[in-house]
């Protein structure tokens, strides 16, 4: 069981410090390993930070060494109560810039009350000054941040890196997302339309069209998370990407199943033909701001592929 901070002695208490400086400088470290390939400036900063910490964690070295000896004890920070638990970096990748100002924002912040309380805490003169010098550089350290911000930072810099966001952005979810839009909306309309021609019954057309897009969205979901681990590629983790694409690839399947609750056959139908126009001009719109496609190219490829599967859906249900 974590033990309260209250029971640890003073040779415990510089123990814990450098563990958490070390996994402070780690954790800078890997936030530099993931960002310099999309985000060199802001690695730079990171690598700064990491730099500091290992300072610290010399200093704090050395202060254990003349006390204690040599021998440390590894006492972590889930082992004693009131630490806030972060989690590994390399699990939460791909990185984004906010997410990992605000993780060493906190970690700045925590590390600081730590040395505080700690401070408060020891009897010896010399560790006691260490602890409070360590706390006021915690505190200066946002105020670092901002120094090296503005180093490291420049426009040119903040404008590669607002560009290289957006392709990561782009890559990661809106193109799965994109493709499974495309993937729902079009697939789909051959074997609703067909069914509901065949039948002229709501009822069984919405059958068939929950049915498609429910297999159209899990078959895309797991097509595309299984494409690639976006190791190689920079398209982040294949579950989000995967769930990305299933959800939407069932989004653009349900619009147009939807109108199918209603009794009227007639209704329905034109209800439904009117979604399935709204939803390849949205699919041309994305297209034309985020890839880059003219918005009447676009629309002119999606709406032929689409109106070639509403024609043929209807032709074979009347057949």
């Amino acid at each position: 069981m974590p033990r309260s901070f209250s029971q640890l002695d003073e040779r415990e208490i510089l123990a814990l410090a450098m563990t958490l400086e070390e996994e402070d400088a780690r954790i800078y470290g890997d936030i530099v390993e993931g960002l310099e390939t999309d985000f060199p400036a802001t690695a730079s900063v990171f690598t700064a930070m990491q730099a500091e910490e290992i300072g610290h964690r010399r200093r704090l070295a050395e202060q254990y060494r003349g006390r204690f000896g040599e021998h440390v004890p590894l006492i972590r920070r889930q082992d004693v109560k009131g630490f806030v638990q972060h989690k590994p970096v390399w699990l939460v990748r791909p990185l984004g810039i906010e997410a990992v100002r605000g993780l060493a924002t906190t970690m700045e912040v925590e590390t600081r009350r730590f040395y505080e309380r700690a401070a408060a805490k020891v009897s010896n003169v010399s560790t006691r000054e260490l602890l409070l010098d360590l706390a006021a550089e915690e505190r200066r350290h946002n105020a670092l941040a901002e120094e090296l911000a503005e180093r490291h930072l420049t426009p040119k810099a903040r404008a590669e890196e607002t560009a290289a966001g957006r392709r990561l952005f782009v890559l990661q979810i809106i193109q799965p997302g994109l493709a499974g839009l495309m993937d729902g909306s079009v697939s789909t309309l051959a074997p609703l339309f067909a069914a509901a021609f065949a039948t002229h019954n709501t009822a069984d057309a919405f059958r068939v069209g929950v049915a498609a897009s429910v297999g159209a969205g899990i078959s895309m979901g797991f097509a595309e998370a299984l494409s690639d681990d976006g190791s190689l590629t920079g398209r982040g983790r294949p579950v989000l990407r995967g769930f990305v694409c299933g959800l939407m690839t069932f989004a653009g399947g349900i619009g147009h199943t939807l109108p199918y609750l209603i009794p009227d056959f007639r209704v329905a139908t034109t209800v439904a033909a009117g979604i399935v126009i709204a939803e390849l001009v949205a699919i041309s719109a994305v297209r034309n701001r985020y890839m880059d496609t003219p918005f009447l190219a676009a629309a002119f490829q999606v709406i032929v592929g689409g109106l070639l599967v509403f024609l043929a859906g209807i032709l074979i249900g009347s057949s």
